[in-house]
């Protein structure tokens, strides 16, 4: 699974109506409204690096509003849940 952060600058009146149709998209897992530079942070998941193609430029990029996109591909995903898992192996429950 390839992860993908997308920072995205709209028009900051449709910021609501924008999350909403970004969030809608299959392979967005998650979308932030965020404070700064840009207005939303969308969390892409696809299973092929050119799958990203198709989400972020093709269809993110396509959404009336949306200004600009600057996207970050991860290259290891770390979470408490992981390590939560790796610091109790061993251990009796």
């Amino acid at each position: 699974m390839i992860t993908a952060i997308v920072l995205i600058k709209t028009s900051v009146d449709r910021i609501p109506e924008i999350a909403e149709a970004v969030a809608a998209l299959d392979s967005v897992s998650e979308v932030f409204s965020v404070t700064g530079t840009y207005d939303l942070i969308a969390m892409v998941r696809v299973a092929k690096h050119d799958d990203l193609a198709d989400v972020i430029p093709g269809r993110i990029s396509k959404i009336p509003g949306v200004e600009g996109t600057d996207t970050h591909v991860a290259f290891r995903t770390y979470s408490q849940h992981d390590l939560e898992a790796a610091f109790a192996i061993g251990l009796d429950a």
